[in-house]
């Protein structure tokens, strides 16, 4: 092998540069290998698509018994509380499309803005999480907590987000326009505050990648379940089990409450082992009481045995 000049050498390092810096998405290959528990249809970039039907039964679940299935699961960190809410009696559930942001400096800002240019991404970097939103999804950025000078979106970005994704977002950082984002009929937002001052000092490095919100971990395509109580963050692989379970356990307790003020049984019958009778009072309960899904008596044993909830 021939000595590389050292010249030549410094030509090819500067040529490498933009390679070696934060790259704003990770490969498909790698969001694949994140996501390897998933194993139903993705976008074109590898982040999971969990079905619209599913996202639409989502709107039936609770936080807590969401949180109860996961948490039994083993997945401890995919719950944050403590936001401000536009609309609070108005919950969020969709499919995550996330961005890292940092604070700024100005070789790395630089950098990545002609990168992104030359990508095709328009404007400020701030932007470009929006032009990866499709319907259904939820935008959730990880703003490092920033309040003053950390307001990601106002109501013009706002108009944009709903415009292309007919939902909401998620900020660990603020938002600006408070009264201009509430005229957006079907909007809403989960961030830490509100601030009037103009997004500074900061800088996107990553999209579609994996993020944290407070002490929760949010992978791109996750199910996010944003309420008054707080957002859970659903792994995609764990959102249809998670969800069926959910609107059972929901569904037993309305019948459980229903039997209890009829007096027909008593709370020691209702809340532990089901005897047989009771099983089939409930399936005749639900003929009467249709929900979002179809149980039998195998259906109804199996989410029985060995309940942990």
């Amino acid at each position: 092998m021939k000595n590389i000049h050292p010249f030549t050498l410094l030509l090819l390092l500067l040529a490498c540069l933009p390679l070696l810096l934060p790259a704003q998405t990770i490969p498909k290959e790698e969001l694949i290998f994140l996501t390897s528990a998933w194993k139903g249809e993705r976008f074109a970039d590898g982040r999971p698509k969990i079905p619209d039907s599913l996202v639409e039964k989502a709107r039936h679940i609770g936080i807590e018994e969401a949180w109860t299935i996961l948490d039994n699961e083993g997945y401890h960190c995919q719950f944050e509380g403590n936001w401000k809410i536009l609309h609070p009696d108005t919950p969020i559930v969709g499919r995550a499309v996330t961005a890292q942001y940092m604070p700024s400096r100005p070789d790395i800002a630089q950098h990545i803005l002609e990168r992104g240019h030359a990508k095709g991404f328009k404007g400020n970097t701030n932007s470009w999480p929006i032009q990866q939103l499709t319907r259904g999804d939820v935008y959730v950025a990880d703003g490092f907590g920033k309040i003053a000078e950390g307001t990601l979106i106002g109501d013009n970005l706002g108009n944009a987000i709903y415009t292309r994704s007919g939902n909401g977002v998620v900020f660990d950082a603020s938002a600006r326009d408070l009264e201009g984002l509430e005229d957006i009929p079907g909007f809403n937002a989960f961030v830490r505050d509100w601030d009037p001052s103009y997004l500074r000092n900061v800088v996107l490095t990553g999209l579609n990648t994996p993020i944290r919100i407070g002490k929760a971990i949010v992978l791109p395509g996750d199910l996010v379940l944003a309420q008054k109580e707080g957002i859970l963050f659903i792994p995609a692989h764990m959102a249809e089990k998670v969800i069926n379970t959910a609107i059972f356990i929901g569904m037993k307790d309305q019948f459980g409450h229903a039997m209890l003020k009829s007096g027909k049984y008593t709370p020691g019958e209702i809340d532990n082992q089901w005897t047989d009778q009771i099983k089939e009072d409930f399936l005749q309960w639900l003929q009467q009481h249709p929900g979002p899904i179809q149980l039998n008596r195998q259906a109804l044993d199996q989410y029985l045995q060995g309940r942990t909830w």
